[in-house]
Protein backbone atom coordinates (compact mmCIF):
# COMPACT_ATOMS: atom_id res chain seq x y z
CA UNK A 1 0.00 0.00 0.00
CA UNK A 2 1.04 3.81 -0.75
CA UNK A 3 2.24 5.36 2.33
CA UNK A 4 2.30 8.71 3.47
CA UNK A 5 5.18 11.04 1.94
CA UNK A 6 7.68 11.47 4.32
CA UNK A 7 9.02 14.32 3.88
CA UNK A 8 6.97 18.43 3.30
CA UNK A 9 7.72 20.00 0.00
CA UNK A 10 9.17 22.96 -0.97
CA UNK A 11 7.53 25.97 -1.21
CA UNK A 12 8.78 26.58 -5.20
CA UNK A 13 11.17 25.44 -7.38
CA UNK A 14 13.54 27.49 -9.38
CA UNK A 15 12.69 28.03 -12.87
CA UNK A 16 15.93 26.05 -14.14
CA UNK A 17 15.10 23.33 -12.02
CA UNK A 18 11.22 22.64 -12.95
CA UNK A 19 12.41 23.14 -16.28
CA UNK A 20 15.11 20.21 -16.03
CA UNK A 21 12.50 17.57 -14.00
CA UNK A 22 9.73 18.55 -16.80
CA UNK A 23 9.12 15.07 -17.26
CA UNK A 24 8.91 14.56 -13.40
CA UNK A 25 5.69 17.00 -13.31
CA UNK A 26 3.38 14.94 -15.91
CA UNK A 27 4.23 11.63 -14.25
CA UNK A 28 0.82 10.08 -13.15
CA UNK A 29 0.40 10.96 -9.60
CA UNK A 30 4.08 12.68 -8.88
CA UNK A 31 3.49 16.11 -10.55
CA UNK A 32 5.02 19.29 -8.99
CA UNK A 33 4.00 18.25 -5.50
CA UNK A 34 6.42 15.19 -6.17
CA UNK A 35 8.97 16.93 -7.59
CA UNK A 36 9.16 19.47 -4.81
CA UNK A 37 9.09 16.85 -2.08
CA UNK A 38 12.57 15.45 -4.03
CA UNK A 39 13.83 18.82 -3.28
CA UNK A 40 13.36 18.54 0.43
CA UNK A 41 14.42 15.65 0.86
CA UNK A 42 18.12 15.05 2.40
CA UNK A 43 19.30 11.41 1.34
CA UNK A 44 22.22 9.65 3.67
CA UNK A 45 24.05 7.19 0.78
CA UNK A 46 26.44 4.65 2.68
CA UNK A 47 29.26 3.89 0.09
CA UNK A 48 30.03 5.47 -3.41
CA UNK A 49 30.86 2.10 -5.26
CA UNK A 50 28.76 -0.60 -7.16
CA UNK A 51 25.38 0.44 -5.64
CA UNK A 52 26.22 3.65 -4.84
CA UNK A 53 27.35 5.01 -8.01
CA UNK A 54 24.22 4.93 -9.94
CA UNK A 55 22.31 5.83 -6.71
CA UNK A 56 23.89 9.22 -6.90
CA UNK A 57 23.60 9.80 -10.40
CA UNK A 58 19.86 9.03 -10.14
CA UNK A 59 19.29 11.12 -7.02
CA UNK A 60 21.10 14.06 -8.63
CA UNK A 61 19.35 13.58 -11.47
CA UNK A 62 15.72 13.46 -10.32
CA UNK A 63 16.60 16.32 -7.97
CA UNK A 64 16.92 15.36 -4.67
CA UNK A 65 17.64 18.48 -2.18
CA UNK A 66 20.95 16.95 -0.49
CA UNK A 67 22.76 13.67 -0.54
CA UNK A 68 24.61 12.93 2.18
CA UNK A 69 27.78 10.92 0.23
CA UNK A 70 29.90 8.99 2.93
CA UNK A 71 32.76 7.04 2.01
CA UNK A 72 36.26 6.69 2.98
CA UNK A 73 37.79 5.31 -0.14
CA UNK A 74 39.57 6.46 -3.02
CA UNK A 75 38.58 5.06 -6.67
CA UNK A 76 40.88 2.07 -7.87
CA UNK A 77 41.03 1.18 -12.03
CA UNK A 78 39.02 -1.86 -10.55
CA UNK A 79 36.68 0.26 -9.36
CA UNK A 80 35.19 1.45 -12.87
CA UNK A 81 34.02 -2.53 -14.53
CA UNK A 82 31.06 -1.45 -11.66
CA UNK A 83 31.52 1.83 -10.21
CA UNK A 84 29.64 3.72 -13.29
CA UNK A 85 29.86 7.29 -11.21
CA UNK A 86 33.58 7.59 -11.28
CA UNK A 87 35.97 8.13 -14.49
CA UNK A 88 39.79 7.11 -15.35
CA UNK A 89 40.58 10.72 -14.44
CA UNK A 90 39.19 9.86 -10.86
CA UNK A 91 41.73 7.53 -9.45
CA UNK A 92 43.70 8.18 -6.81
CA UNK A 93 40.80 10.83 -5.63
CA UNK A 94 38.68 10.12 -3.15
CA UNK A 95 35.35 8.99 -4.24
CA UNK A 96 33.13 11.82 -2.70
CA UNK A 97 34.79 13.89 -5.02
CA UNK A 98 33.28 12.25 -7.93
CA UNK A 99 29.97 12.36 -6.53
CA UNK A 100 30.22 16.21 -6.49
CA UNK A 101 31.33 15.99 -9.64
CA UNK A 102 28.36 14.20 -11.32
CA UNK A 103 25.60 16.29 -9.23
CA UNK A 104 27.43 19.40 -10.69
CA UNK A 105 27.54 18.02 -14.61
CA UNK A 106 24.15 17.17 -14.01
CA UNK A 107 22.86 20.63 -13.98
CA UNK A 108 21.32 19.72 -10.67
CA UNK A 109 20.66 21.73 -7.59
CA UNK A 110 21.48 18.93 -5.52
CA UNK A 111 23.67 19.68 -2.75
CA UNK A 112 26.46 16.86 -2.40
CA UNK A 113 28.05 16.53 1.03
CA UNK A 114 30.93 14.60 1.08
CA UNK A 115 32.08 13.25 4.24
CA UNK A 116 34.98 10.90 3.84
CA UNK A 117 35.09 8.36 6.89
CA UNK A 118 33.84 5.07 7.25
CA UNK A 119 30.79 4.74 9.10
CA UNK A 120 31.00 2.52 12.27
CA UNK A 121 29.10 1.81 15.75
CA UNK A 122 30.78 5.05 17.17
CA UNK A 123 29.94 7.75 14.38
CA UNK A 124 26.88 6.25 12.81
CA UNK A 125 24.07 8.20 14.62
CA UNK A 126 25.90 11.62 14.03
CA UNK A 127 26.94 11.07 10.70
CA UNK A 128 22.85 10.03 10.06
CA UNK A 129 21.25 12.98 12.01
CA UNK A 130 19.71 15.01 9.86
CA UNK A 131 19.02 12.22 6.52
CA UNK A 132 15.34 11.58 5.89
CA UNK A 133 16.20 8.10 4.71
CA UNK A 134 19.49 5.93 4.28
CA UNK A 135 20.46 4.17 1.68
CA UNK A 136 22.95 1.48 2.03
CA UNK A 137 25.08 0.28 -0.50
CA UNK A 138 28.01 -0.20 1.25
CA UNK A 139 30.49 -3.68 1.06
CA UNK A 140 31.15 -5.13 4.75
CA UNK A 141 28.30 -6.87 6.58
CA UNK A 142 29.71 -5.11 9.92
CA UNK A 143 29.27 -1.80 8.40
CA UNK A 144 25.60 -2.52 7.39
CA UNK A 145 24.89 -3.77 10.64
CA UNK A 146 26.32 -0.19 11.98
CA UNK A 147 24.05 1.77 9.81
CA UNK A 148 20.96 -0.25 10.38
CA UNK A 149 21.02 0.13 14.18
CA UNK A 150 21.48 3.91 13.54
CA UNK A 151 18.34 3.77 11.77
CA UNK A 152 16.27 1.68 13.87
CA UNK A 153 17.23 3.77 16.82
CA UNK A 154 16.40 7.18 14.86
CA UNK A 155 13.11 5.55 13.23
CA UNK A 156 13.97 6.29 9.53
CA UNK A 157 13.71 3.72 6.77
CA UNK A 158 16.77 1.82 5.40
CA UNK A 159 17.08 1.26 1.76
CA UNK A 160 18.65 -1.64 1.30
CA UNK A 161 20.60 -3.90 -1.03
CA UNK A 162 23.12 -6.27 -2.38
CA UNK A 163 24.73 -7.53 -5.57
CA UNK A 164 27.39 -10.81 -5.64
CA UNK A 165 27.74 -12.82 -8.98
CA UNK A 166 25.20 -12.55 -10.82
CA UNK A 167 22.44 -11.86 -7.87
CA UNK A 168 20.82 -9.06 -6.33
CA UNK A 169 18.00 -8.19 -3.56
CA UNK A 170 16.13 -4.85 -2.79
CA UNK A 171 14.31 -4.49 -0.20
CA UNK A 172 12.92 -1.59 2.95
CA UNK A 173 13.74 -1.93 6.53
CA UNK A 174 11.48 0.65 8.77
CA UNK A 175 11.36 0.63 12.86
CA UNK A 176 9.21 3.30 12.94
CA UNK A 177 6.95 3.19 10.14
CA UNK A 178 3.23 4.65 9.93
CA UNK A 179 0.70 3.21 11.79
CA UNK A 180 -0.55 0.01 10.55
CA UNK A 181 2.22 -0.81 9.17
CA UNK A 182 4.43 -3.80 10.61
CA UNK A 183 8.33 -2.70 11.20
CA UNK A 184 10.57 -4.99 9.12
CA UNK A 185 14.97 -4.16 10.55
CA UNK A 186 17.39 -6.01 9.62
CA UNK A 187 17.43 -8.83 11.73
CA UNK A 188 14.32 -9.97 10.41
CA UNK A 189 15.99 -10.84 7.48
CA UNK A 190 19.70 -11.51 8.90
CA UNK A 191 19.08 -12.45 12.76
CA UNK A 192 22.56 -11.84 13.99
CA UNK A 193 23.52 -15.62 15.03
CA UNK A 194 23.29 -16.56 11.40
CA UNK A 195 25.34 -13.96 10.09
CA UNK A 196 28.90 -15.47 8.68
CA UNK A 197 31.75 -15.14 6.80
CA UNK A 198 30.14 -13.46 3.50
CA UNK A 199 32.72 -13.74 0.22
CA UNK A 200 33.95 -10.53 -0.98
CA UNK A 201 33.72 -8.88 -4.47
CA UNK A 202 36.72 -9.43 -5.48
CA UNK A 203 36.88 -13.14 -3.85
CA UNK A 204 33.61 -13.93 -5.94
CA UNK A 205 32.91 -11.16 -8.14
CA UNK A 206 30.18 -9.12 -9.64
CA UNK A 207 28.71 -8.60 -12.81
CA UNK A 208 29.24 -4.98 -13.40
CA UNK A 209 25.37 -3.92 -15.47
CA UNK A 210 23.79 -5.81 -12.40
CA UNK A 211 25.36 -2.82 -9.94
CA UNK A 212 23.58 -0.48 -12.14
CA UNK A 213 20.05 -2.35 -11.80
CA UNK A 214 20.21 -2.80 -8.35
CA UNK A 215 21.20 0.74 -7.53
CA UNK A 216 18.43 1.72 -9.71
CA UNK A 217 15.87 -0.20 -8.01
CA UNK A 218 17.06 1.51 -4.28
CA UNK A 219 17.36 4.91 -5.92
CA UNK A 220 13.27 4.09 -7.03
CA UNK A 221 12.54 2.99 -3.27
CA UNK A 222 13.85 6.47 -2.15
CA UNK A 223 12.02 8.55 -4.87
CA UNK A 224 8.63 6.24 -3.59
CA UNK A 225 8.90 6.88 0.21
CA UNK A 226 10.00 10.84 -0.03
CA UNK A 227 7.04 11.80 -2.41
CA UNK A 228 4.80 8.99 -0.58
CA UNK A 229 3.97 7.25 -4.19
CA UNK A 230 3.58 3.73 -5.41
CA UNK A 231 4.56 0.87 -2.93
CA UNK A 232 7.72 0.56 -1.18
CA UNK A 233 9.55 -2.73 -0.41
CA UNK A 234 8.50 -2.45 3.00
CA UNK A 235 8.12 -6.56 3.79
CA UNK A 236 8.81 -7.79 0.89
CA UNK A 237 12.61 -7.90 -0.74
CA UNK A 238 13.16 -8.32 -4.40
CA UNK A 239 15.39 -11.09 -5.85
CA UNK A 240 17.13 -10.48 -8.90
CA UNK A 241 18.82 -13.06 -11.06
CA UNK A 242 20.83 -11.59 -14.14
CA UNK A 243 21.65 -14.98 -15.52
CA UNK A 244 18.29 -16.19 -15.62
CA UNK A 245 16.59 -12.93 -16.49
CA UNK A 246 14.31 -13.36 -13.47
CA UNK A 247 13.11 -11.27 -11.32
CA UNK A 248 10.82 -11.91 -8.25
CA UNK A 249 9.76 -11.11 -5.06
CA UNK A 250 9.32 -12.82 -1.39
CA UNK A 251 7.36 -11.94 1.71
CA UNK A 252 9.55 -10.55 4.90
CA UNK A 253 7.83 -10.04 8.11
CA UNK A 254 8.98 -9.11 11.65
CA UNK A 255 10.63 -12.21 13.71
CA UNK A 256 7.31 -14.32 15.06
CA UNK A 257 4.69 -12.55 12.94
CA UNK A 258 1.96 -14.60 11.24
CA UNK A 259 1.33 -14.50 7.52
CA UNK A 260 -0.15 -11.00 6.57
CA UNK A 261 -4.15 -11.94 5.40
CA UNK A 262 -4.76 -10.92 2.00
CA UNK A 263 -5.74 -7.70 1.68
CA UNK A 264 -9.47 -6.86 0.53
CA UNK A 265 -10.07 -7.01 -3.26
CA UNK A 266 -10.07 -3.00 -4.67
CA UNK A 267 -13.49 -1.74 -5.25
CA UNK A 268 -14.95 -1.78 -8.45
CA UNK A 269 -15.45 1.29 -10.04
CA UNK A 270 -18.32 2.38 -12.50
CA UNK A 271 -18.14 4.27 -15.79
CA UNK A 272 -20.19 6.49 -17.72
CA UNK A 273 -19.81 7.79 -20.97
CA UNK A 274 -19.54 11.56 -22.00
CA UNK A 275 -23.40 11.43 -22.62
CA UNK A 276 -24.42 10.10 -19.28
CA UNK A 277 -21.87 12.44 -17.94
CA UNK A 278 -22.75 15.71 -19.48
CA UNK A 279 -26.52 14.64 -18.27
CA UNK A 280 -25.64 14.00 -14.86
CA UNK A 281 -23.19 17.12 -14.72
CA UNK A 282 -26.30 18.93 -16.01
CA UNK A 283 -28.07 17.63 -12.68
CA UNK A 284 -25.51 18.95 -10.78
CA UNK A 285 -22.99 15.98 -10.40
CA UNK A 286 -19.50 17.41 -9.08
CA UNK A 287 -16.40 16.74 -11.22
CA UNK A 288 -13.34 16.16 -10.14
CA UNK A 289 -10.54 16.89 -12.30
CA UNK A 290 -7.05 14.89 -11.14
CA UNK A 291 -4.67 15.76 -14.07
CA UNK A 292 -1.27 17.97 -13.27
CA UNK A 293 -1.53 21.92 -13.27
CA UNK A 294 0.36 21.74 -16.38
CA UNK A 295 -2.55 19.76 -18.04
CA UNK A 296 -5.70 21.87 -16.61
CA UNK A 297 -4.52 25.26 -17.80
CA UNK A 298 -4.78 24.14 -21.14
CA UNK A 299 -9.10 23.76 -20.82
CA UNK A 300 -10.68 21.52 -18.34
CA UNK A 301 -14.74 20.94 -17.90
CA UNK A 302 -16.40 24.04 -16.62
CA UNK A 303 -16.22 24.12 -13.00
CA UNK A 304 -14.53 21.03 -12.18
CA UNK A 305 -12.25 20.75 -9.00
CA UNK A 306 -8.63 20.87 -9.54
CA UNK A 307 -7.02 18.78 -7.17
CA UNK A 308 -3.63 16.43 -8.87
CA UNK A 309 -3.65 12.56 -8.21
CA UNK A 310 -0.51 12.82 -5.59
CA UNK A 311 -2.66 15.25 -3.03
CA UNK A 312 -5.82 12.89 -3.87
CA UNK A 313 -3.91 9.75 -2.87
CA UNK A 314 -2.20 11.60 -0.20
CA UNK A 315 -5.56 12.09 1.86
CA UNK A 316 -8.70 10.92 -0.04
CA UNK A 317 -10.90 11.37 2.93
CA UNK A 318 -10.31 15.28 2.61
CA UNK A 319 -12.16 15.66 -0.68
CA UNK A 320 -15.76 14.50 1.03
CA UNK A 321 -18.41 12.08 0.54
CA UNK A 322 -19.34 13.23 -3.05
CA UNK A 323 -21.29 12.01 -5.65
CA UNK A 324 -18.99 13.34 -8.21
CA UNK A 325 -17.25 11.98 -11.42
CA UNK A 326 -13.35 11.81 -11.52
CA UNK A 327 -11.48 12.65 -14.65
CA UNK A 328 -8.64 12.86 -16.00
CA UNK A 329 -6.76 12.86 -19.17
CA UNK A 330 -7.73 9.29 -20.77
CA UNK A 331 -8.98 7.38 -17.64
CA UNK A 332 -6.73 5.52 -15.77
CA UNK A 333 -5.62 8.17 -13.44
CA UNK A 334 -8.99 8.72 -12.46
CA UNK A 335 -9.59 5.24 -11.63
CA UNK A 336 -6.49 5.55 -9.63
CA UNK A 337 -8.20 8.33 -7.53
CA UNK A 338 -11.89 6.65 -7.32
CA UNK A 339 -10.48 3.57 -6.09
CA UNK A 340 -9.13 5.51 -3.16
CA UNK A 341 -11.86 7.91 -3.28
CA UNK A 342 -13.93 5.04 -2.58
CA UNK A 343 -11.97 3.39 -0.39
CA UNK A 344 -12.49 6.06 2.44
CA UNK A 345 -16.60 6.27 1.65
CA UNK A 346 -17.27 8.27 -1.38
CA UNK A 347 -19.90 7.86 -4.21
CA UNK A 348 -17.80 8.10 -7.22
CA UNK A 349 -17.70 7.26 -11.14
CA UNK A 350 -15.31 7.81 -13.47
CA UNK A 351 -15.55 9.20 -17.00
CA UNK A 352 -14.47 6.61 -19.54
CA UNK A 353 -12.01 7.33 -21.90
CA UNK A 354 -11.57 11.11 -20.17
CA UNK A 355 -10.69 14.36 -20.95
CA UNK A 356 -9.73 12.77 -24.64
CA UNK A 357 -13.55 11.55 -24.93
CA UNK A 358 -15.30 14.61 -23.89
CA UNK A 359 -13.20 16.74 -26.16
CA UNK A 360 -13.67 14.72 -29.06
CA UNK A 361 -16.82 14.39 -28.90
CA UNK A 362 -17.06 17.91 -29.12
CA UNK A 363 -15.21 17.94 -32.23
Amino acid sequence: MPLHALVEPVAALSESERARTARHAVLAGFGELGQRRLAAGRVAVIGVGGLGSPVVLALAAAGVGELIVIDDDEVELTNLQRQVLHRVEDVGVPKIDSARRAAADLGSATVVTGIRARIDDANADDLLATAHLVIDGSDTFATRAAVAAACERRGIPLVWGTVQEFAGQVTVFWSAPPNGVAPVVLADLYPPETVGEVPSCSQVGVLGALCVQVGGALAIEAVKLITGIGEPLLGRILLIDALTARVREVPLRPSGQSPTPAPDPLPEIPEIDTAEFDARRAAGLAVLDVREPEETELGTVPGARLVPLAAVLENPAALGAGPYAVVCKAGMRAHRAARALAAAGADVVVLAGGMDAWTGGRA
